[in-house]
C-alpha cells in the first residue's frame, strides 16, 4: 500500500488506447483507487466503443478525432498532468497486459527513493511474463536491451515495457524535447527513456507482471519490422548522436 507521503504525490495514471474494446475497462478497473489521483485515457481515434468502456470504469477520455500516434497520446497525458498539478505520471498499456496493482511498485522508489524514472522489468527476479511468439520474446528480452544497454551506457532488462512511472518535473528540462514530429508514434517512449539516463537523472527497475490478452481478442497493436524499427530507431540515433 502507498503510504500517506505517496498519496500527497498526486498520481495519475495513464492509458493510450485504440480499439481497446473489452480490454480498456479491465485495465482501468485493475487500478485500486487508494493508489492514483485520476485514471486518464487518450482514446486515440477509436472507432469501437473503447471511450464508452474506460468511461464506464471510472477514468477521464479525452478523445482524437483520428488516431495520430502514441508518442501523440502520451504527449497528451504529460501536458495534461502538469497543467492539473500532478507530480508522477503512471504510463500503462490500455489491453490490460499490465497489473493496476502493481503502481506502487513503480511509484514508491519515486516518492520513498528520490528516484525520476522508475521502469517496470518483467525479466528482473520476481516479474512475471504470459506466453509470446518466440520472435517477440527474443526482440523483447535480448536484441531491444543490448542496443538499448550498449548506446545509453546503464545495464536495462525490460527496455520495451511501457508499464512505468516518471517523475513529471524532469520535463522542465528543455533538453528533453517532446514536440518533435518524429515522435509521434512509436519512438517518444524509448526517447524518453534514453534521455533520461543520458542527462543524469535516477532510474530504477523493478519487478512487474505483464501478461498479453488472448490473440483472439487483440494481442497486439505492433506490427513486426515496422514498428519495431520505430522503438529502436530513437536508440541509434540518440546513440550516434544524429538527433537531440
Amino acid at each position: 500500500m502507498l503510504s500517506e507521503r505517496n498519496q500527497r504525490a498526486k498520481v495519475i495514471a495513464f492509458m493510450p488506447a485504440h480499439n481497446e474494446e473489452g480490454k480498456i475497462g479491465k485495465a482501468a478497473s485493475s487500478i485500486p483507487h487508494c493508489l492514483v489521483s485520476e485514471i486518464l485515457v487518450i482514446d486515440d481515434g477509436s472507432t469501437d466503443a473503447t471511450a464508452y468502456e474506460a468511461r464506464n470504469s471510472g477514468a477521464k477520455v479525452v478523445s482524437n478525432e483520428k488516431s495520430e500516434g502514441v508518442g501523440s497520446a502520451i504527449r497528451k497525458a504529460i501536458k495534461y498532468a502538469k497543467d492539473n498539478g500532478f507530480s508522477i505520471l503512471v504510463v500503462m498499456a490500455g489491453n490490460s497486459k499490465d497489473d493496476g496493482k502493481e503502481i506502487s511498485r513503480l511509484v514508491e522508489p519515486i516518492v520513498k527513493e528520490g528516484f525520476d524514472f522508475v521502469q517496470g522489468s518483467r525479466f528482473l527476479d520476481g516479474g512475471v511474463y504470459g506466453a509470446m511468439p518466440l520472435y517477440r520474446l527474443i526482440a523483447t528480452k535480448f536484441i531491444h536491451p543490448l542496443v538499448f544497454s550498449f548506446f545509453s551506457g546503464r545495464k536495462i532488462t525490460d527496455s520495451t515495457n511501457g508499464f512505468r512511472a516518471i517523475r513529471l518535473s524532469i520535463f522542465d528540462d528543455l533538453q528533453i524535447n517532446l514536440n518533435q514530429d518524429w515522435l509521434n508514434k512509436y519512438e517518444l517512449e524509448p526517447y524518453i527513456f534514453f534521455k533520461t539516463i543520458k542527462l543524469g537523472y535516477r532510474v530504477k527497475e523493478v519487478p512487474v507482471s505483464k501478461v498479453y490478452p488472448p490473440k483472439n481478442i487483440g494481442y497486439t497493436k505492433m506490427r513486426p519490422i515496422i514498428d519495431w524499427w520505430l522503438i529502436i530507431k530513437p536508440v541509434f540515433l540518440l546513440g550516434l548522436g544524429l538527433v537531440k
